[in-house]
């Protein structure tokens, strides 16, 4: 592994350090029966570490020449299984059909490339994942867990606000990969909610949030024309706002009742 060639397309930058990947795994604190996901696996560095706690885990690994190093990582701890593909594109479902577990983890150093990417497909998947860990670029990480009326606060703000409890674990620098990318990163812990907000279609939520945020700096009134605009105002007066507030005022609550007065 000394000689790999580091592929700056599949956003390649190893953890060097096992005090890192140690916290992680310890942070996580993940109970015996549970299957954890990783993708971008690597050297294989946090996977050896999950695999001392976890039943099973499931890595994607969609750089080839990892192959080798992998498969011989895997035949030498028996609970892991690496799929050599995007995980972008896979049904994980049938991915985890032959496994049994009380608890589905997410736990990855993601490429931060697709890190919104990952989580949307997280999201939308039939499995559901009881607490996803994941190292992110650190001001990514603050976009996650942003308040409304800030300049982070997004769609993807709104939809994992419906879908989890986002709590900051502790900052990573730059220094800590190799290679050295060029931002510090963070750790930071989803919890599935248990009591989410009674939502009558999901699909026309998410749909209704990306269409406010569509253009930031329009108002709802402009973004959302194609909807019942009276049923929205009507909506928004209630809660203190109007078809002239702009998406990134509103919280996740008010995205929820619109979104139910629609349907």
């Amino acid at each position: 592994m000394k000689e790999f060639n580091y592929k700056k397309k599949f956003g390649q930058n190893f953890l060097k350090d096992d005090r890192i990947v140690n916290k992680i795994v310890s942070e996580t604190k993940i109970p015996s029966n549970t299957l954890v996901v990783e993708v971008g696996p690597g050297k294989g560095i946090l996977t050896r570490e999950l695999s001392k706690v976890a039943k099973n885990v499931i890595c994607y690994e969609i750089d080839e020449e990892l192959e080798g190093y992998l498969i011989e990582l895997q035949s030498k701890l028996g609970n892991v299984k690496v799929i050599f593909s995007d995980f972008l594109t896979r049904d994980i479902s049938t991915d985890l059909n032959d496994y049994t577990y009380d608890n589905l983890y997410f736990v990855s150093n993601v490429p931060y490339y697709i890190t919104t990417s990952i989580l949307m497909k997280i999201m939308s998947s039939e499995n559901k994942f009881d607490k996803i860990t994941m190292m992110i670029q650190k001001e990514v990480g603050e976009r996650f867990s942003a308040k409304p009326c800030t300049k982070a606060y997004s769609s993807i703000t709104v939809f994992l606000n419906y879908y989890y409890d986002i709590k900051k674990l502790f900052n990573v620098s730059r220094n800590e990969f190799v290679p050295v990318p060029n931002v510090d990163s963070v750790v930071i812990s989803l919890i599935s909610k248990n009591d989410r907000l009674s939502l009558k279609n999901e699909k026309h939520f998410f749909e209704l949030v990306r269409e406010s945020f569509k253009f930031k700096r329009k108002t709802i009134r402009n973004n959302l024309k194609k909807y019942d605009l009276d049923t929205i105002e009507s909506v928004l007066l209630l809660n203190g706002f109007s078809l002239s507030s702009r998406a990134e005022e509103l919280p996740l609550e008010v995205f929820v009742e619109i979104s139910n007065a629609l349907n």
